[in-house]
């Protein structure tokens, strides 16, 4: 299924620290959305991955930490909010994690699946489209949404209002992320047009000073950053694509997998999911529901 969704711009600030953090409230106004007692003797028979939380004492969630009403770090608080961050945190207290148990670590798109493979983080809950090619080297349960690409403009812009329309214009997105390389795959502009930062807070910041003339990314993501300045940016045109949204894991790890996808779809069936949903990226006004799991 193919959702649209919109995202509210819950917080404004700038960008955080890429480091491991550790938040007990990282929902929008400093408490969860929804409460997460840990659940108790959880057991996850074959995973070395879960076998290395339990010795830990913690889990260690890779996440985003720039995206508004996904994954965001207040900078003055250091409390982690948004979409992804609520569902980073359910899976946590349904694996026996409390909140005060959680360590969240900032990972740039380009360094995702290296991240994963390396044992750095125990799995990754951050915008992160499950495609074949990401398949090669991890594995993903989900999805647990499905967004879509769309384009970022400033707001007095009226040459841009679709893909058909970036012959010729700077385009801007995160290296090693699925949009930028839709773009390119599609010569949707020319190459030496493409511009790739590190974060999507970047490339906003030189739409901002004009440097280049749109972002690319999924929607959800571009319309968290119009909100908070809609006197200066907009999104425009239809999404013209389909991002279904995965936790990204250990590509062996088939018993984690299995046991995440359980929880994921336990939420769908409880109404959890949908209370989430409904608290973070809902308040835009933008319906959606939960999709399929995609079980392999």
């Amino acid at each position: 299924m193919k959702l649209r969704a919109l995202v509210v711009g819950l917080l404004a600030g700038s960008l955080a620290l890429t480091a491991c953090g550790q938040s007990g409230s990282p929902g929008g106004s400093g408490a969860p959305v929804v409460s997460n007692a840990p659940a108790a003797d959880v057991q996850v028979a074959g995973s070395p991955t879960f076998d290395a939380m339990k010795a830990r004492g913690a889990v260690i969630i890779g996440v985003k930490d720039d995206q508004p009403g996904l994954g965001f770090k207040d900078a003055t608080t250091g409390q982690y909010s948004g979409f992804d961050i609520e569902i980073a945190r359910l899976v946590a207290a349904q694996l026996g994690f409390a909140a005060d148990k959680i360590q969240y670590k900032t990972v740039p798109s380009a360094a995702r699946e290296d991240t994963i493979e390396r044992g750095e983080v125990d799995y990754y809950v951050g915008t992160y489209t499950i495609n074949d090619n990401r398949k090669k080297r991890v594995s993903f349960a989900g999805p647990y949404f499905v967004a879509g690409q769309g384009l970022l403009v400033k707001s007095d812009n009226t040459d841009i209002t679709g893909p058909q329309t970036l012959k010729g214009k700077k385009v801007c997105s995160v290296t090693g992320s699925t949009p930028i390389q839709r773009v390119r795959d599609q010569g949707l502009t020319e190459p030496q047009n493409i511009v790739e930062f590190q974060t999507y807070t970047q490339c906003v910041d030189q739409l901002l000073a004009g440097q280049v003339d749109a972002v690319t990314t999924d929607d959800a993501i571009l319309k968290g950053y119009a909100s908070q300045q809609p006197d200066q940016l907009k999104v425009v045109g239809e999404t013209f694509s389909t991002e279904p949204y995965g936790i990204g894991l250990k590509k062996d790890d088939a018993a984690l997998r299995g046991k995440i996808n359980d929880i994921l779809q336990a939420s769908y069936d409880d109404g959890t999911w949908q209370k989430i949903y409904d608290e973070t990226l809902g308040k835009s006004g933008s319906p959606a529901s939960p999709p399929a799991l995609q079980r392999y």
